[in-house]
Formats: structure tokens, sequence, C-alpha cells
């Protein structure tokens, strides 16, 4: 790849004296398009890009939140898939994935614990993603606090205000655009959206909902039928507004009481309102603060924690282990009835605050936290996240968010229908839609729920077409996204004195 990444919460160089003030639009671009060799060097870089000078830069010590955040994205696309094809035909196979092993005398091996989190790991993967963008977000900020470089802290934040919103809804923007352009264009007609009748009346739906979708402060639902799968960017975009502001209010406190208020915070946020998103941003501060004063020689950090480090590998296994069976928490419903109903998690389910309306989350802000304290402690988990699938996976994990819905709702539910999973719900045109797919090349489907033949094979086809488009979107949409949002910034200063730019696509890859 010809993009940098030297770091992704390090400072780097944007590549020369230019500031990002004075960039044009090849700048920004770049490096999505090369510069030389016309239309089919173009061409051929979006259809094979080389990863030769990517593989061969060395690995940073962050780099296995790449990594983290990559394999969550991954099994979220495992999730939907397994829901969507074994629900089609049979609603209550859908039913028995979100439910505890054991559940109304149903015993799969995908349902086992810890095994589950591999097949139903989209929820633990969003309670991931919360606490790694609170993780990330925080760190320049929290740097700079514990240093006593308020000035650049008001810089930094000010930049990140300005940039957060362009940085997550450009992307949407643009691929929900050009989704709803292929069914006008291609006929590209799935069960998921219902197209209008005309491309203009299309365009004029997809912007009232899009720009009530993007306001930070809107009430009420927060889905876009163009890609329901989006509903987890608006409570992200909450969440960093909650650490930015914290970062702002604690610039000031002392230590103790900066630490014990981003606890507090994420006690309220969990126990007291509704607000586990902005729990999960706000534990994520919190083990960030906590490890970069873990390493400083000087200063305050808690004597519990000190005394607890002759113990530290049994202690992170046992939090691994506790992390993971959290992680399967039943998911069905958000009735705390239904988990109660579930095989071991009756007396779990009374732990649960009155505040927390859907249950799921309130186990899984522990999980996650779990999870991801102990990911760099744990060696052979470390390499596993630093290990070339993954870390590719980290690069394209917000493409792979936007595209993997939309893909499989139409490709995904063509080829399922195609190898035996046929839908008996929806509407008679729908069915009709897709008659002459049904059981076109019917596979067995016997065998462990989740590993059936039928159901694998079309990923010889749906998985390496995603992860293609993920990088795609990734390379023309992401990162120019988050270069835009930089010039943009750059460009309303003036000839303000301007701190040393840094590449906003290292610094921002998993936030």
């Amino acid at each position: 790849m010809h993009s940098r990444r030297e770091g992704l919460l390090d400072g780097t160089g944007d590549g020369g004296d230019r500031t990002p003030s004075s960039w044009g639009l090849d700048d920004i671009m770049a490096p999505a398009i090369p510069t030389k060799g016309g239309v089919f060097r173009w061409l051929r870089y979006m259809v094979w890009p080389s990863t030769s000078s990517e593989a061969a830069k060395p690995m940073r010590p962050t780099a296995y939140l790449d990594g983290l955040r990559g394999f969550a994205a991954f099994l979220v696309y495992i999730h939907h898939h397994q829901l969507w094809a074994h629900g089609a035909s049979n609603f209550r196979q859908a039913v028995i994935f979100e439910n505890a092993f054991g559940w109304q005398g149903e015993y799969h091996f995908s349902t086992f614990v810890f095994v589950r989190n591999f097949f139903t790991g989209g929820h633990i993967a969003v309670a991931l993603f919360y606490v790694i963008s609170g993780y990330v977000l925080s760190t320049k900020a929290l740097s700079l606090l514990q240093s006593g470089d308020l000035v650049k802290l008001g810089d930094s934040l000010a930049s990140s205000f300005f940039r957060r919103w362009f940085r997550l809804y450009i992307p949407c923007i643009v691929t929900t655009f050009i989704y709803i352009t292929t069914w006008h264009v291609f006929g590209y007609w799935n069960v998921a959206a219902k197209a209008k009748a005309t491309y203009g009346e299309e365009v004029w739906n997809w912007y009232a909902e899009f720009k009530n979708f993007s306001f930070l402060f809107k009430e009420g639902p927060i889905w876009v039928s163009y890609n329901t799968h989006l509903w987890s960017i608006p409570l992200e975009m909450r969440g960093s507004m909650v650490i930015f502001m914290a970062c702002l209010a604690l610039s000031r406190a002392t230590t103790k009481a900066r630490l014990l208020c981003e606890l507090l915070l994420a006690y309220y946020f969990l126990y007291i309102v509704d607000g586990y998103y902005c729990a999960l941003f706000m534990a994520g501060m919190l083990q960030c603060d906590l490890d970069a004063l873990a390493k400083r020689t000087d200063g305050y950090f808690p004597r519990f924690l000190r005394r607890l480090e002759p113990y530290k590998t049994l202690l992170y296994y046992i939090l691994f282990v506790i992390g993971m069976w959290l992680a399967g928490v039943p998911s069905q419903t958000a009735d705390v009835k239904d988990l109660r109903a579930n095989p071991g998690w009756y007396w779990m389910s009374y732990l649960k605050p009155q505040a927390v309306f859907d249950p799921k989350w309130f186990y899984l802000f522990f999980a996650s936290n779990m999870i991801m304290a102990c990911v760099p402690r744990m060696r052979w988990l470390k390499r596993f996240f630093e290990a070339r699938f993954c870390q590719f996976l980290g690069r394209v994990s917000f493409s792979l968010y936007l595209v993997h819905g939309p893909i499989l709702a139409g490709l995904g539910d063509r080829l399922y229908h195609a190898t035996g999973y046929v839908r008996t719900m929806g509407t008679p045109a729908e069915l009709a839609e897709l008659a002459n797919w049904a059981n076109a090349f019917p596979l067995p489907k016997g065998g462990p729920m989740g590993l059936e033949v039928a159901f694998l094979a079309p990923h010889i086809i749906i998985l390496p077409f995603t992860l293609w488009m993920a990088d795609i979107v990734t390379r023309l949409v992401d990162e120019p996204a988050v270069r835009f949002a930089q010039w943009m910034f750059k460009r309303t200063l003036g000839g303000a004195q301007e701190p040393k730019p840094e590449d906003p696509v290292a610094l921002m890859r998993l936030a």
C-alpha cells in the first residue's frame, strides 16, 4: 500500500513541508489513487492493490488494537450471516443461536459456552468497538494532560471535535448513496430495503433519512433503512463527544481526582442512566489513563494495582475466561425474563441494574473491558491479533462494517437461496423475485448448526468479495474522508500558527 500507517496512536509526519491547509484534491485522495500510469494503472490498483511495502514495516506496540478491532468486525460479519441464512427458512434456528446452550432442550456446538462467541459474537464486537474508541480517542489528550501541556491539549481537542463528524459520516453517506444507485441502475434488488418508484424519489428519501440519522441530538429510533447495521454510528458519535468533553473538563484535575471522575462517570452511565455506550467509552478512557500512568516513573498510580503485580498472569487468565463467558450472554430479546429462562443465567440476571433496558449490554460492558485489558498482557493472544490477517481486517474494519450488510442482503441472499436456505417469509412479490434462485444448487444442510456445507459453500464467493469491497472502500472512501476532515479543519485556521501536522489515517484508524 502507498498509505502511511506508522502508528495508530503515534504522532507522525504528513509527508513533507506542505501543511494540510495547502492540500488540494490530489493530496486528499492520495494515496488512494496513483498519480502516474493513467487509468489502467488506477484500475489495476483498485482491483489488485500492492501490500509489499505495508508488510515490510515493523510492528508497532499498539498493532494489537488494529487486529482486535478488525477481528471484532469479522465477528459481526459472521453473526449477521448466521442469523440471515438460518433464519430464512426456519426462524427458530436464528432464535436458538441467540440463546444459551440447553435453552428449551436445544444443545448445539455453536451455542456452547465460549464457542458461541465465534458464531454470534456481533454483540461483544460492538462493545469492543466502543471500548477501543474510548481508549484511542483519549490517548493523545491524556498524554498532553499528564505532561501538563494544556495549550496543545486545547488544540488537539478542537481538531478532534471538528473532524469527528466528517470521519464517521462521510463513508456512510458515500456507501449508502452508491448502494441506492445500484438499485435503479443495475436492478440490484434485495429484501432488506424497498426501492422507490423513481431514482429522484429514492434520492430525496435517502436525504430525508440521512439528515436525521446524522443529527447528534436526534430523539427516537436511530435506524437508517438503507443499511440498518449503521445504528451504532450515532452512538459512536455521542460516545466520542463524551470523551472529548471529559478530557476537557478534567484537564486541570489532579490525577487521583481524574481517575475517580472517570470511574464515577462510567458508573453513572451504566447504573444510573441507560447510557451503556457512554459507559463503554469512559471505561476505554480509564484503561488508557491507567496504562499511561503505569509506564511513568513519576506521579500517582493506584497502590492496590501495584500490589497485584506478582499475581498478574493468573489474574488476567481468570479475567479472560470470565470475560469470554459474559460475552456469550443470551440476547434474543431485551426482556430479563427471557434471560432468566436460559441455563446458567438465572441468578446472573438479578445483577442487572434497574436503569438498563437491554440486559445484554450490562454484561457486555464487563466482558469487553476484561477482554480489552487481557489482550496485550497474554502473549499468545496479542500475537494472534498482530498476525497479518487480523492486521488486514483492522485496516479495513470500518469499511467491512459498512459494506457487509448490503452485500449480505443482495449477493448473499441469492447464494443462500441457491444452496437451499429458501426464505418462507415475505410478500408474494418478494418471494417471486428470488424464485429462480431457490434450490438452484442445493447442498447438504446436515451436521453441526452453523457449519453446514450449504452455509459454508457460499462464502467461497461472499467472503472474498466482501473483503475486496471493504478494501476498495477503505482506499477510495474512508482514508480520503479522514484526510478531507483534516484539510477542512486546517482551512478554518487561516493564518494562525498550526501545530505540527500528523497523519490523520494513522491516528484515527480505530477511532
